[in-house]
Order: structure tokens, then C-alpha cells, then sequence
């Protein structure tokens, strides 16, 4: 593919007069470009190349080959022809109706080094700089974030398949390294065994037979990493990631007890949790979750957009995390990205699951943003009843570390400590004494033995949680939140139109790759619908809703008439 030199790149007059002539009304790259101009550069991508040896494709049209390929769902192949063969994306990429384009395993090689380098984000980061330049998105303004699941690209596996899966995947890896030396070491039954795909519909019904099958291939797994971790070969088999993922899925589901091996039973010798759990020999890092009552395998994607109303809604950050990943953790993360970029926000709204009260705090203190979500209620009995004494009942003195209880009673003690989040929090007890004479105990503990125990969060962020939990009841709160809801429908649109759903590649990094380049592809389908339509598009009723209109002056109290066509 002949390139122009990105300080020259200025599109070939035959170019743009045959696709002026094709597309009279516009095209959203045309669009693109005559609105933007160059939205990379290889400037911007100087780190990723050498500076000698061969010349390397132009990066800045690989990158804007990326974009338009994800905004349509192309493969490798598919967007190479389409350079080839597209007047539009000869518009885009400047050009000669002539040019051939280039091989499609390019765009591979790409994305290897994007990955290689972690240079993912440039494709997102380049571009909002851009947007900025054209005073299209702004900082300090109002953003919401929400977060939704990407499905593998693998297939589900349960315990069994996952186990003849993992040593048929090595089995076939040595093969091919070490062919000589793996003859030396296996029987010949295994070729029946694991020659074939491990399917579930080829395995024992029978829970015993299943157990027993489960035991063969452990037996025949431990057997083959003996061998290699034994034994001398011509070259180190321990390095191949076959044999180290082999290894690794054998300690999680697999125990020796006096020299025996045993199938881990999840109720007497345990699995790991699913946050290291191995799912698939295929992609070590996708990891099973259930979020309500959605259970996936893969990861999770959590994207910030922009919803002010004068500017076009944006996305500005994307974060690719194991499924397993607690949206809470991320809040940080997220804001600190944003804070690289200097397009932090004043507002952002968000769900309950990424607030807690260190959030709040933090992010007020640290980077001056309101994190605007639904703070979790108390959840303790006295709370939910609303018949017992619950935390509001009690009196804290901070200075003096002392809490008054609701029938005037002093706490004994005031101790610091860390919870299961390793976040710091405060526990209070009061006296046995006090509380076993209190005649109103049975409003403030079911405990028969012991006396009141209140855990608190440090003072600021008590403070915070306080005022949280007040202003979610105002109405101030509902009107502002409510904006927090169009989080579904750019979730819905990555989904249904950008294909975000499914993972296209194995690992998180090259699943991240991908979802900033979706991010990139749906924010040029939004400023083209910015730049050519004057007028937010409203959400369509259905025609059930919208029948009410056609008959305003009807109460359809008596319109029985109408119902059969009067």
C-alpha cells in the first residue's frame, strides 16, 4: 500500500472527486475526515518502531484501518479488501483509487505490537486529544460509567472437560516440540484418549465412571509432568506454557493424600476461589462469574462516557478486567486514568456497586469529583425492622472515641482495625454489665452472651456516608441520578451494533485492544450523528404507547366503538 507521508497527506483529487460523485450526501469517514482531519499521526506511534531496519506500514493508517474495521464488524480480510476496494476508505486513508492495499495478516501483526508494547490505549488517547482540539469534549463537566460482561472466546467447560482439554492441549503442544521424546513417556492407550476434542456428550453419564475417568486423566497428567520434571531432555519442555498451564490446573483440581492422588471434591478438599481459577487451557486469564443471574465466563468491561447536554456524548476511558473483578475496585482506577488524560469530570454517575464511603472521600479530596451513586443502606436487623436501636440511635464522640449508647451508657472500648477489603474501619464495644441489666436490649441485640458491637468507618468518611445515605432520598438526587440511566443504552449500543458482547481474541490484553477500538468506532458514529442531525433524537415510544396520541380526546373508558373499527 503506497502511503503518503503523514506531514502530506492530502487525498488524491481523483479520489475525492469519485467519491464526492458516489457518496453526494456525505459518508461518516468523509465526514470524518473533512471534520477532524488526521485523527493519528505516525508521530504519535514512534515508540513502537525501531528506528532502523525495514520500513514498516504507515501506523497511523493501520490505526485508522482499526477504527473502521471495528465500526463494521470486519475481519482481518474483510478490511484489507475493503482498503483495496472502497471508495470510502480510500478517502479516509488518502488514497489513490489505484493503491492495493496491503496483505490482511498486517493488521495481526498490528495488533501484536500495540499489545507487545501496551500501547493499547494510544488509539483512544490520540483521538480524544483531538476532540479536544476541535472543542468536542471538555473536562470537569458530567460523566457516568457502568460496566457490563464479554463473553470468552472459548467454550464452557465443566471439571471433567477442563482436565482432558488441559493435557490434550499439552499433548498436542509437545507433539510438536518434542515428538521423539513424548513417545518415550506415554502408553498407547492415550491415543484413543486424547486424540479428539473433549466433549461432554463423549464422557460417562455415570457419576461413578465420571470419577473414575477424572482419576485416569490425573493419574496419566501427573505421570507426563513427572516425566518432564524428572527427567533430562534435549531442551528445557518445563518453559513450554503448555506444560506450566498443565501444571498449574493439576494443583487446582487435583490433591495428594497419603501418596494417593484424589479428584478435589469442592465440599471436602476445595477448589480455588473463581478469581484464579483456570477455566480453559485456551485462555488462562478468563475466569467464571455470576452477577445476578447471569453467569458468564470471560471478562468485564467497565466504559466512561461524557452526558453533557451542549456536547456530543463520548467515551473516555475503557477498562478490560477478569469477570471476577468487583466493579468497586475500579473506581480508583478509573479516575486516575481520567486524571492522566485531564478529563476529569465534576459529576460522575455511577451504580451502587462502585460507591463506598472511601470513595467518596477520596475522590473529593484527591481529584475534586462528586461521585454521584446509591450508596448500600444499613443493612443491620435494627435498620431493616426499623423496630431497633440501629447506628443513628447512638451518640459518637470522635475526639474523646467514646459512643453514648441510646439509654445513655458509655462504650468500653475503641479499637482500629482493617475489614476483608483491608480498609480501615473502628470497633466499639460496650460493657457486659451495662448491657446485661439494659432493659431494652431487645432492641439493640439478639445476642444472649454478648454485649453491643458497632463497627464504624473513620470519621471523614462516616461523615460522608451520613450525607450519602441522606441526600439519596431527595428529590435533588432522583433528578440528577436519572441521567445515570443512559449508561444502558451505550451498553446496548456496543452490544447490538459494535459486537462488544464477545471476546474476538484470547487473554485480557488483546480483549482490551479490542474494546478501545470499539470505543474509538462508536465515538465517530456519534459525532456523525452530532454533525447531521440538528436535533437529539428522543427514545421512540412503542406503537402500543404511541397509540394514546392518535386519540387524545378518548378516556377509552367507553370506546368500544372504536375497538371494532366504528
Amino acid at each position: 500500500m503506497t502511503l503518503h507521508p503523514q506531514e502530506q497527506w492530502i487525498i488524491p483529487e481523483q479520489t475525492v472527486a469519485v467519491a464526492r460523485a458516489s457518496f453526494p450526501k456525505g459518508n461518516v469517514y468523509m465526514l470524518m475526515y473533512e471534520e477532524l482531519g488526521r485523527l493519528y499521526t505516525d508521530q504519535d506511534f514512534l515508540e513502537l518502531y525501531p528506528n532502523c531496519g525495514k520500513l514498516a506500514w504507515s501506523p497511523a493508517s493501520l490505526a485508522l484501518v482499526t477504527l473502521m474495521q471495528f465500526a463494521e464488524g470486519l475481519t482481518d480480510r474483510q478490511a484489507a479488501d475493503s482498503v483495496r476496494a472502497r471508495i470510502d476508505w480510500k478517502y479516509a486513508l488518502g488514497l489513490e483509487l489505484t493503491d492495493q492495499g496491503f496483505d490482511h495478516t498486517i493488521l495481526k501483526e498490528w495488533r501484536d505490537r500495540l499489545v507487545k508494547k501496551e500501547a493499547e490505549s494510544l488509539l483512544l488517547d490520540k483521538m480524544l486529544a483531538r476532540f479536544k482540539e476541535k472543542k468536542l469534549l471538555k473536562g470537569r463537566g458530567i460523566q457516568r460509567t457502568d460496566s457490563t460482561q464479554v463473553l470468552g472466546a472459548i467454550r464452557m467447560l465443566n471439571r471433567l472437560e477442563l482436565v482432558g482439554e488441559t493435557l490434550r492441549h499439552a499433548l498436542n503442544d509437545l507433539s510438536i516440540h518434542a515428538p521423539n521424546y513424548l513417545c518415550s513417556v506415554i502408553q498407547e492407550d492415550w491415543f484413543d484418549r486424547y486424540s479428539s476434542r473433549i466433549d461432554a456428550y463423549r464422557l460417562p453419564k455415570d457419576k461413578s465412571e465420571r470419577e473414575r475417568l477424572a482419576l485416569t486423566i490425573g493419574a496419566d497428567g501427573h505421570h507426563l509432568l513427572a516425566a518432564i520434571y524428572d527427567g533430562g531432555t534435549a531442551f528445557d519442555l518445563c518453559e513450554c506454557k503448555s506444560v506450566e498451564i498443565l501444571r498449574q490446573v493439576w494443583v487446582q483440581q487435583y490433591a495428594f493424600i497419603n501418596s494417593e492422588l484424589k479428584w478435589r471434591d469442592p465440599k471436602d478438599l476445595g477448589l480455588p476461589p473463581n478469581s484464579i481459577q483456570i477455566e480453559s487451557p485456551y485462555d488462562i486469564e478468563a475466569r467464571n462469574a455470576t452477577k445476578r443471574e447471569k453467569n458468564w465466563t470471560g471478562y468485564q468491561v467497565h466504559l466512561t462516557e461524557t452526558c453533557d447536554e451542549d456536547y456530543p456524548h463520548l467515551i473516555v476511558n475503557v477498562e478490560t478486567t477478569p469477570a471476577t473483578t468487583v466493579d468497586g475496585d475500579m473506581t480508583q482506577v478509573i479516575h486516575e486514568k481520567l486524571s492522566e488524560k485531564e478529563l476529569l469530570p465534576k459529576q460522575h454517575l455511577v451504580d451502587s456497586a462502585y460507591v463506598d464511603s472511601h470513595h467518596l472521600v477520596t475522590l473529593r479530596s484527591n481529584y475534586e469529583v462528586e461521585l454521584v451513586g446509591k450508596i448500600r443502606t444499613d443493612t443491620s436487623w435494627q435498620a431493616l425492622q426499623q423496630t431497633g436501636f440501629d447506628l443513628s440511635y447512638f451518640r459518637i464522640d470522635w475526639d474523646q472515641q467514646q459512643v453514648c449508647c441510646p439509654v445513655g451508657k458509655i462504650s468500653q472500648s475503641w479499637r482500629n482495625r482493617t475489614d476483608k477489603s483491608n480498609q480501615p474501619v473502628i470497633e466499639v464495644h460496650f460493657s457486659k454489665t451495662d448491657c446485661a441489666d439494659c432493659q431494652k436490649r431487645e432492641l439493640c441485640t439478639h445476642s444472649q452472651k454478648n454485649p453491643r458491637l458497632l463497627k464504624l468507618r473513620p470519621r471523614e468518611q462516616h461523615e460522608a456516608l451520613i450525607e450519602a445515605r441522606h441526600r439519596q432520598t431527595t428529590e435533588a438526587f432522583k433528578q440528577d441520578y436519572a441521567l445515570r440511566a443512559g449508561c444502558e443504552a451505550t451498553i446496548s449500543q456496543a452490544v447490538r451494533a459494535f459486537d462488544l458482547r464477545r471476546s474476538r481474541y484470547s487473554g485480557l490484553a488483546k480483549t482490551h485492544l479490542q474494546h478501545i477500538a470499539i470505543a474509538t468506532a462508536m465515538n465517530v458514529s456519534r459525532l456523525f450523528n452530532w454533525w447531521t442531525k440538528p436535533f437529539k433524537v428522543l427514545r421512540r415510544p412503542s406503537a402500543f404507547a404511541a397509540l394514546k396520541a392518535q386519540y387524545p380526546g378518548s378516556t377509552f373508558s367507553d370506546s368500544s366503538q372504536m375497538l371494532v373499527g366504528g
